[in-house]
């Protein structure tokens, strides 16, 4: 049985021995739309729940139009595209891109053009928000769970915010795409860290396909309707990152009808745990550090059996990474379950807590093994988790361990599937 995971930007085929108890779980695969750039226009002028974005800017207006930073595939060139499109339509209206980069580190030059393309990027103003620095923030409330709200103080100076991005299922979240854009997004870190906290990121609800009784999205969508007027422009993705949805207008009614059209493909039921889980990240940009590599983790959780393994695929080209604190967290701690018991003490909170937390959480259920071009073996095993070569190899051992006739899952695309046990 071969099988080829969605690794980097190339994947890495995989050989399993037919004879083996193999399961492979991948979302349904959704066509691309056969115009995207005619849906997105499409769905900017007959948008859900609002009226036309045309509709919503007066000349003179000043308005800020947020877009996915180096870590998510977004269809950005497509998206910004089509907004500025409409936006250029309105005499003297004022536009200014910003770069939701929550707490991740700063993208560079040559990302940018990448990301946004060489005409966008030199033809517009781009603010990437600094979530560290509270000069570039204003204080806009406190949340009901008793948050302060800090947000990028030039985003909020603009009376129309446009959100754009891509949803799919989120570890903690629920689902991406909607009010992420502006929280973490846009957001100062004081505001990150309190929606991030031991409490929250532990709270039963804090997991995939989730949102209403979800903290965290609770949160999330609270923060955003404290930004002002929105208008959102989402889309869903399939395996190839092509478009294959496009859903605009009010944030609430819009991003629930695209994360309904992500949990139809994406949810995917199988009857009981696996003692061997393989999984990914999703491939290029998903799997850009072990960081983001945590959602391959927690995706692969969910059909774990208790004592199972799992063994994630990530191809790491930008490391642990060395920016923030989640690789410091673990070199520092001695096991998971230090770890987990310094998050969970009263009083502390610094930044990629939430990650390493959940890292640690399903380090109690399961062993992880890490196979990774980006990563050696020593920083694999300083991160807590323990190396792997070559899975098929890791495989054999885990089999030697489990016996012949273990269960084996393998998730080619990772956290694009979110496979969950039905019984």
């Amino acid at each position: 049985m071969r099988i080829k995971l969605a690794y980097g930007k190339t994947g890495l085929p995989i050989e399993l021995d037919d004879s083996l108890n193999v399961t492979v779980v991948e979302p349904a695969f959704v066509p691309a739309l056969p115009d995207p750039e005619a849906g997105v226009r499409a769905a900017l002028a007959r948008p859900i729940g609002s009226p036309p974005l045309r509709d919503l800017v007066r000349p003179g207006m000043r308005v800020g139009v947020v877009f996915s930073d180096i870590t998510r595939p977004a269809p950005n060139p497509l998206l910004l595209g089509a907004v500025l499109e409409v936006l250029d339509g309105v005499p003297g209206a004022e536009i200014v891109l910003f770069n939701a980069l929550g707490t991740h580190r700063p993208n560079t030059e040559a990302e940018l053009r990448g990301m946004v393309g060489d005409a966008i990027f030199e033809r517009r103003r781009i603010v990437q928000n600094d979530t560290f620095d509270p000069a570039t923030q204003v204080r806009v409330g406190v949340t009901s769970k008793g948050h302060e709200t800090w947000l990028n103080a030039e985003l909020m100076a603009c009376d129309l915010k446009v959100l754009t991005g891509f949803i799919e299922p989120h570890l903690f979240a629920g689902f991406s795409g909607g009010g992420k854009a502006i929280m973490p997004g846009m957001a100062g870190q004081r505001t990150v860290l309190g929606n991030h906290d031991a409490g929250m990121i532990g709270h039963p609800n804090a997991i995939w396909g989730v949102t209403r009784g979800n903290p965290i999205w609770e949160e999330v969508r609270e923060v955003a309707g404290q930004a002002g007027r929105l208008f959102l422009l989402n889309v869903t993705l399939n395996r190839d990152k092509a478009v294959t949805g496009v859903f605009a207008g009010d944030l609430d009614q819009a991003h629930a009808a695209g994360c309904a059209f992500v949990k139809r493909s994406a949810m995917v039921p199988v009857p009981r745990p696996f003692d061997i889980v393989v999984t990914t990240n999703s491939g290029y940009p998903l799997d850009i550090n072990l960081y983001q590599s945590v959602k391959g983790m927690r995706a692969a959780d969910q059909v774990v059996r208790p004592g199972g393994s799992i063994v994630i695929a990530t191809r790491c080209s930008d490391g642990i990474p060395e920016h923030g604190l989640y690789g410091k967290l673990l070199r520092e701690s001695s096991s998971p379950h230090e770890l987990l018991g310094k998050i969970r003490a009263p009083g502390f909170l610094e930044q990629d807590q939430w990650q390493a937390h959940i890292q640690a959480l399903i380090q109690q259920k399961a062993a992880i093994y890490v196979r990774s071009d980006g990563l050696t073996d020593e920083q694999i095993k300083t991160a807590l988790l323990i190396p792997c070569r070559r899975i098929e190899d890791t495989i054999g051992d885990l089999l030697g361990k489990y016996g012949g006739t273990a269960s084996v899952c393998v998730m080619p695309e990772g956290p694009q599937t979110i496979p969950y046990v039905s019984a």
